[in-house]
């Protein structure tokens, strides 16, 4: 599945960077190999070091864990830590990928002791292979149908204990028998700037470029306190610098860098300004709805729903209110608008929230 010839990809290269062309190993080697390098996220490192190591101390596998928060803070990564830290084999999936129970039960019965199973984005797994895992997790057996109709039969397989990391954009999606087999449930929040700055001095060290530091803190800034971009955004600058600059990733090249890629100064990129453009501009600041509002920027209502409304309203540039979205007036000021006299909520209600 393509799922899985992904996530094996990314487990070679973080565990055999030989193994793959030295562009790839770079980037993985952006991904810290134990709890100790991993920046931020302080509680939640806390709290899985102390899980990791009373199961060391009592010669077990550690209770199943879940990671929940939003996409690119690092669930990953912690859970290719958490195989480190026990010297255990990985196993990646996703939930995409177990699309029937029979997908899963091949997995679970060729794990070997001590091995951990991450699945990465466990709220998408389909209803009959949840309700394998129920199973699998709390009693280490599987129960493997052979058969149709009356003649079915079902066989137990006791399987070896083994730890699973699930990880989630969308715990709310879990069912409650599920989520309630984890014994550990860490949520992963958005990082400071310091942190954001302590991710990119690492990665520059890693990627063996000249960093300034100033260049750094300024990626950082635009970086919307996800790791996952601010990598992204410096190998934007550097690639810059190699090509038009003179090698070296100082301010001005950082600064011109992101100019090119369309990344303001508050991390605002071309879709997050088209639709805070069509909220004020078309909408004149809204009420509108979803729907009406992803139509005029031309893209699907997920991607704005998932992709662009959770910055925009944490950074207080969008309002989630009953009639629909609306424009605060930090976003009429970013655009360099004037936002007009009256109440929020005058202008009319278009299309579903």
């Amino acid at each position: 599945m393509p799922e899985d010839r992904d996530a094996g990809a990314l487990e070679a290269a973080l565990t055999s960077p030989e193994a793959v062309p030295p562009e790839r190993a770079a980037e993985a080697a952006l991904r810290p190999r134990r709890l100790a390098d991993f920046v931020g996220q302080q509680v939640v490192r806390d709290q899985l070091s102390l899980v990791l190591d009373a199961a060391a101390a009592r010669g077990r596998t550690p209770e199943h864990i879940l990671l929940s928060g939003p996409p690119g803070l690092g669930k990953t990564t912690l859970a290719m830590i958490v195989a480190a830290e026990l010297s255990a084999p990985l196993r990646i999936t996703s939930g995409p990928a177990i699309q029937h129970a029979g997908d899963l039960a091949a997995i679970l019965s060729s794990l070997d002791e001590g091995e951990v199973l991450f699945i990465d984005e466990i709220h998408r797994l389909a209803r009959p292979a949840e309700e394998l895992l129920y199973i699998a997790m709390e009693d280490f057996r599987v129960d493997v149908v052979v058969g149709k109709g009356v003649g079915a039969t079902s066989i137990p397989l006791d399987l070896p204990p083994f730890t699973v990391v699930g990880a989630t954009t969308r715990a709310g999606l879990l069912p409650a028998p599920l989520r309630d087999r984890f014994g550990f449930m860490g949520h992963l929040d958005f990082y400071a700037p310091e942190e954001l700055r302590e991710v990119v001095r690492r990665s520059a060290q890693r990627l063996e470029v000249d960093l300034e530091p100033r260049a750094g803190d300024e990626i950082a800034s635009r970086s919307r306190g996800t790791p996952r971009i601010a990598n992204r955004l410096l190998r934007r600058v550097r690639d810059w610098a190699q090509v038009r600059g003179s090698g070296r990733l100082d301010l001005a090249a950082a600064r011109e860098a992101l100019r090119v890629y369309e990344v303001d100064e508050r991390g605002l990129d071309r879709l997050d300004r088209a639709v805070l453009s069509a909220l004020c501009g078309r909408f004149a600041g809204g009420p509108v709805g979803l729907s009406t509002l992803a139509v005029a920027v031309g893209e699907e209502i997920e991607t704005v729903e998932t992709m662009v409304e959770p910055y925009l309203v944490r950074e207080g540039f969008l309002l989630r209110t009953p009639r629909g979205r609306a424009a605060a007036p930090a976003a009429w000021a970013h655009l360099g608008l004037e936002a007009p006299d009256g109440p929020e909520g005058s202008a009319p209600m278009l299309g579903r929230f």
